[in-house]
């Protein structure tokens, strides 16, 4: 929850708002925007920003449901690549673009977009008695306001390959250590050159490092004071060196796909969100992979009492600019609400409204493994919020994307990355 707004930063955005807002009714003075049907059961359009349609599963399965329930109304997908996401949105907030709904994949975007007045206010759907309850809905309270509502609620665990466990003779310790965890992804690499099956898999991500670290150590992301991430800096980096993991350099320049590695068995252990999971259940049932899959827990630091993950929710958003505004909400409240849930659940994605029903369905969807392991993988104790939200969050990711990539690459030592962090947010962003 956004609790802190510093005044001059509250005073730039309702500026902003202002502006943005003269704006609007300028351009619709001068018919610049085609107004939305008188007729409630005339034909619309609706665009709605998404990533990698062909491999988002979640995605078709809420605009089938959204159209079979209100047939007036056609979904048109605008597909954009995940990684140039945020960017690619960014730009087409700022362009005026009058995309209808706004997938937020992340709370730092929605941070900058609320911020810069770009979304509608959703407020009255956020308030309803039907939401009030959406898991993740705190993360998008913006001064008691809120410009999005979330339908997914997700958090990170260990997927791990049964077969190549098997093979080796390796159960996994429950629970699991980070330093066992590093023991087994050692062990388990395998082969050289393209035959090499690696033991993990750890995406090219900040949060795949920096996320789990604030999560089990208490860290603050937007303190200023980085050194909490150093032991989880040392076991990435010296798997890495080991040859264990493929090498972030590699991963980065190849635009490596955490899909392929695990579906195609190039790895034994991943830690990744449970969005993931539909992409597995989608795979298989196509006959794309033959994985044996599991869940673990996240592994845990020495010492540590219950299971801490993070993870956040994924939500959608009405631009400000939207043709069909009305429309546009209608979609919204619908992702967030039992008939959204239900359909996501199908694909086998957590959706932010929960019930015991929703549960038993997830859980009994065909091909979802449903051993007592991965049942314990879906009841950590605690997850927190993936990034924190502020006024700063925008600058204070960038700075740690930035400096994380320099360590992951050999530039920086660990020690060295983490003092500059240290050094440029709080001369960058906090002073």
């Amino acid at each position: 929850m956004i609790t802190s707004v510093k005044p001059r930063a509250r005073r730039q955005v309702v500026k902003g708002l202002s502006i943005v807002a003269a704006l609007t009714l300028t351009l619709a003075a001068c018919g610049s925007g085609d107004p939305e049907p008188a007729d409630p059961n005339g034909k619309i359009t609706l665009s709605v920003t998404v990533w990698n349609l062909a491999k988002t599963p979640e995605f078709k399965a809420l605009f089938d449901a959204f159209q079979q329930a209100n047939p007036n109304i056609t979904v048109k997908p605008v597909d954009i690549l995940a990684d140039d996401y945020p960017e690619k949105v960014t730009t087409m907030l700022a362009g005026g673009d009058k995309t209808d709904v706004i997938t937020m994949k992340n709370v730092t975007d929605y941070s900058r977009y609320s911020s810069r007045g770009q979304l509608a206010d959703l407020t009255d759907l956020a308030k309803s008695p039907g939401n009030a309850k959406l898991a993740g809905l705190d993360a998008f309270n913006v001064g008691n306001a809120y410009y999005a509502l979330p339908y997914r609620q997700d958090f990170w665990l260990l997927y791990y390959n049964k077969t190549l466990l098997d093979k080796a003779g390796v159960e996994l310790p429950d629970p699991l250590t980070w330093d066992e965890y590093a023991k087994l992804a050692k062990r388990l690499t395998q082969g050289e050159g393209g035959d090499k099956v690696y033991g993990a898999y750890h995406h090219t991500w900040r949060s795949v490092v920096q996320a789990i670290a604030a999560a089990q150590t208490g860290g603050d992301q937007l303190g200023g004071d980085y050194t909490f991430f150093t032991d989880q800096y040392n076991i990435a980096k010296g798997l890495q060196d080991a040859g264990a993991v493929l090498d972030f350099g590699t991963a980065k320049s190849q635009q490596a796909d955490y899909r392929t590695q695990f579906e195609s068995g190039k790895t034994a252990l991943m830690p990744m969100g449970t969005w993931y999971i539909s992409g597995i259940l989608e795979a298989k049932a196509k006959g794309a992979s033959d994985v044996d899959w599991g869940l673990a827990p996240m592994p845990q630091v020495a010492g540590a009492t219950g299971t801490t993950t993070f993870g956040s929710p994924t939500a959608f958003a009405v631009n400000k600019r939207a043709e069909h505004a009305d429309a546009a909400k209608k979609f919204v409240e619908f992702a967030a609400g039992q008939a959204g849930a239900e359909a996501i659940t199908k694909v086998g994605v957590v959706p932010a409204l929960q019930s015991p029903e929703i549960t038993a369905a997830y859980f009994g969807l065909k091909g979802m493994p449903a051993d007592e392991r991965s049942k314990k993988a879906f009841e950590p104790d605690k997850v927190t919020l993936e990034m924190p939200v502020s006024e700063n969050t925008s600058d204070i990711d960038t700075i740690l994307n930035e400096e994380h990539e320099l360590i992951m690459v050999g530039d920086k030592s660990v020690a060295d990355g983490i003092r500059s962090m240290n050094e440029r947010v709080k001369n960058e962003v906090l002073n």
